[in-house]
């Protein structure tokens, strides 16, 4: 049998601050090939040319990947601010009407890290925009240097960093084994007031909502706020996952 298809959402990136192209990190590519045992294959985070629908007929399932970019604020009723940006309102289009769709029409859908928060807005959760500044929470993003660049050693940057507590016989206890989790963290927005449809699986020690999945949904509608594309060859917690997302993709491709 052929191997499922899986649409990795491309983000908006200037080549040598001139030309316009659009990105997907490698890592997310190769979790979906060595683990999910998928194909990858890019589409563009650029409404006027990506055809949902026609994507649809082609994938058997959609990965959101992390971004630089934050989910633009006007999608959850917050003013805009220039210390909150960049802001790629194109993806963004993209991806809100995407994952609906992929819900709807029971489509595995896989959201990490800002493709968590995607699936999070597009079902009526609102987000802080700069969690770090609220009483008691820590701060999420990637460990930088003293002089404010990022730090250059990846396995500094993405080492699990926090815990994760889990709801007792939910969705990610049951596939882990377990109730915490030790995860990295490499984020600025986290979720505020949640969406009606949108239950919590998993908290970070401070309360911030770090997994989710969606109500009711009748194919695999999981998100998760730590960068799990990072090693999931390697690292248990990260591979259970992609396995997971895997086997959802193969039984969709089957029902097909």
């Amino acid at each position: 049998m052929s191997k499922a298809v899986v649409g990795v959402i491309g983000s908006k990136y200037q080549v040598d601050g001139r030309f316009a192209s659009q990105r997907v990190g490698e890592r997310n590519l190769r979790a979906v090939a060595d683990v999910a045992e998928a194909l990858p294959i890019i589409f563009a985070g650029s409404p006027e040319i990506t055809d949902i629908g026609a994507l649809l007929d082609v994938v058997d399932g959609v990965l959101l990947t992390g971004a630089r970019a934050n989910v633009h604020p006007s999608h959850f009723g917050v003013d805009a601010h220039p210390s909150h940006e960049p802001y790629d309102e194109s993806r963004d289009e993209v991806a809100l009407e995407l994952t609906r769709a992929c819900v709807e029409q029971s489509i595995p859908i896989f959201g990490v890290c800002r493709g968590f928060q995607e699936i999070n807005v597009a079902f009526g959760s609102s987000l802080h925009p700069e969690i770090r500044d609220l009483p008691g929470r820590m701060n999420h993003r990637a460990p930088r240097l003293e002089s404010g660049e990022m730090h250059p050693d990846p396995e500094v940057v993405f080492a699990d960093r926090h815990d994760i507590n889990l709801v007792s016989g939910g969705v990610f206890a049951n596939l882990f084994g377990c109730e915490t989790i030790r995860v990295n963290s490499l984020h600025g927005q986290g979720v505020s007031k949640l969406g009606d449809r949108v239950v919590v699986e998993g908290v970070a020690e401070d309360s911030t909502v770090e997994a989710i999945r969606i109500a009711d949904a009748p194919g695999f509608a999981l998100g998760v706020q730590w960068h799990a594309e990072y090693d999931p060859q390697s690292n248990p917690i990260n591979r259970a996952l992609f396995k997971a997302f895997g086997e959802a993709l193969s039984e969709y491709k089957r029902s097909k």
